[in-house]
């Protein structure tokens, strides 16, 4: 069935030519045909291999970009060479010849032909002898120059973005004092409560923000760069980020620092970020959307613990506080609803641990448990107390 053939590869070369444009031109999240599918297959392959390997997953979990762009121009050539073998192999033989000797008409052959009327240094060992032929070999030679060209131009920004976004995460490592915490950054940006010099820093924090999510609109692979260095990765630059708007908005002293917390650069750093997560999250996690959810008792319980946490840092740094924490913490608590689980969503997929993602939560669980642990050891004692009291009278 020569027709159908030929019908089924001029497809696959469309369907092919159409991924390219999505993916290398229209350049916006979820539109490839080919690349959005070959992607997240990779990634399960990569996730598995992750959840096997244990402690070693980031090592695992880090080729999984680069062997996703490898297996993307692959397929990519792949495609357009078996796309145009189906369409001329109906003709070997008769109207495609080889230059010396007898014509092959395998497929093999077919494959050896289409490979080279696409790629721009092919052999010319076979040729067509027609004029549609012809036409159809100088489009090929067209197609495979421009698909080269633009997977070059596609594969180089990819880095200079992936290089922008771990500057990004390593700049709020350094400036948390590489602790994750959010009071860290803040005690660093106004030490002696002085904002003056350190809300340059939010200003660039907020363009950073502002062209990480971007970036990954432009290059949605850059979604699937997982590194071994958790303050590499989205989930913790957004939830530092975000900690330390809720922090700023909620703990520092509203007369002292109004100019602060009314500031277009804080408000846009919570704004940037919240698209990041909410893109990535409707784009690459399954469930789609989420927003604010309420937290239970002992959630709750955390983040009071966080926040208190933070205050008491902020102090020693001679930081103003609010006058009404318990009030502040509500506050805090109502913030952090917003987003923590679309951080945690984002963690969970990219395999990284709270620990990881957010030190300084995890710390304040720890004084919670402790906390906890000292409250039933006092009641143990005392409750020994009184049964030695009843004894004794």
């Amino acid at each position: 069935m020569p027709v159908l053939e030929q019908i089924v590869g001029g497809l696959l070369m469309l369907l092919v030519l159409a991924d390219v444009f999505l993916t290398v031109l229209y350049a916006r999240m979820g539109t490839g045909l080919i690349s959005l599918h070959l992607a997240r297959g990779t990634w399960s392959m990569f996730r598995m291999l992750g959840r096997a390997a244990g402690p070693r997953r980031g090592k695992v979990l880090s080729f999984c970009g680069p062997t996703i762009l490898v297996l993307l121009v692959m397929t990519w050539g792949l495609g357009l060479t078996l796309g145009a073998a189906m369409v001329l192999h109906p003709h070997l033989g008769t109207s495609i010849k080889a230059s010396s000797g007898p014509t092959s008409r395998d497929f093999i052959t077919a494959m050896f032909a289409g490979g080279g009327s696409i790629s721009i240094v092919g052999s010319g060992s076979y040729s067509p002898q027609n004029g549609w032929l012809k036409m159809f070999y100088l489009f090929n030679s067209l197609v495979g120059m421009s698909v080269i060209s633009l997977t070059l131009t596609y594969l180089m920004p990819i880095y200079t973005a992936l290089k922008q976004r771990n500057s990004l995460g390593l700049n709020l490592h350094i400036g948390t004092s590489q602790k994750g915490d959010a009071a860290e950054l803040i005690a660093g940006l106004g030490p002696q409560g002085k904002f003056d010099i350190g809300y340059t820093t939010l200003v660039n924090l907020s363009d950073s923000l502002a062209q990480t999510k971007e970036a990954h609109h432009f290059y949605p692979v850059l979604f699937y760069f997982r590194f071994e260095e958790p303050f590499y990765s989205v989930s913790r630059v957004t939830n530092v980020a975000l900690d330390a708007v809720a922090l700023i908005q909620c703990a520092l002293d509203p007369e002292e620092y109004q100019w602060l917390l009314g500031a277009g650069a804080v408000a846009e750093i919570h704004d940037a970020s919240l698209l990041l997560l909410g893109t990535l999250q409707e784009t690459f996690l399954p469930g789609g959307k989420a927003g604010a959810e309420f937290p239970n008792e002992p959630t709750r319980e955390l983040w009071r613990q966080r926040f208190l946490h933070a205050v008491e840092r902020l102090r020693s740094a001679n930081i103003s506080m609010i006058s009404d924490v318990d009030t502040a913490a509500d506050r805090y608590m109502a913030q952090r609803a917003r987003w923590s689980t679309q951080v945690q969503n984002l963690a969970q997929s990219m395999l990284y641990s709270e620990e990881e993602i957010d030190p300084a939560l995890v710390q304040a669980a720890g004084a919670v448990n402790e906390h906890s642990r000292a409250l039933r050891e006092n009641e143990t004692q005392i409750r020994a107390q009184l049964q030695k009291n009843r004894h004794a009278s």
